[in-house]
């Protein structure tokens, strides 16, 4: 079940993350300045088509994705330095797309997949404190696969 609601994530010199099974969103507004942001696309509650508003302003925002997922990044304004990374680039079956829009000046953008994403959510707090939760209710982690049910 998707909803038409709009994430916003507001960063000011600071880091956040949104990692697991967080959001059934398909639009996301993102407004970071001097902040590194982490956001987790993996879970198939997140729809095929999703939208991304962009005000970057010297920030990284990294983007933990399936294998398959595609970037439009065409309606990004880039002014001084700045670039989306994604070294490895789509494999395997078509997945998401992902539509970016908006302002990154003297920002990035790093998409990380497949056991790059899973170790950078495990490399995180919110994957110690679901690990803890797992523990504690016998069930199973999310933050480091989101198709896995908690």
């Amino acid at each position: 079940m998707t909803d038409n609601t709009t994430e916003r994530i507001l960063a000011d010199h600071t880091v956040t993350k949104r990692l697991g099974n967080w959001t059934s969103a398909g639009s996301f507004d993102v407004q970071a300045r001097d902040a590194s942001v982490v956001i987790d696309l993996r879970s198939p509650a997140v729809p095929a088509d999703v939208q991304f508003r962009l005000d970057l302003r010297h920030s990284t925002v990294k983007l933990l994705v399936a294998d398959g997922d595609t970037f439009d990044h065409w309606d990004v304004d880039w002014p001084g330095k700045g670039r989306l990374k994604d070294a490895q680039g789509p494999t395997g079956e078509a997945g998401r797309r992902i539509h970016l829009y908006g302002t990154a000046v003297n920002s990035e953008i790093r998409v990380h997949r497949g056991g790059v994403a899973i170790i950078s959510a495990m490399l995180s707090r919110e994957y110690l404190d679901d690990v803890r939760r797992a523990r504690r209710e016998g069930g199973h982690t999310t933050v480091d696969d989101p198709t896995r049910e908690g």
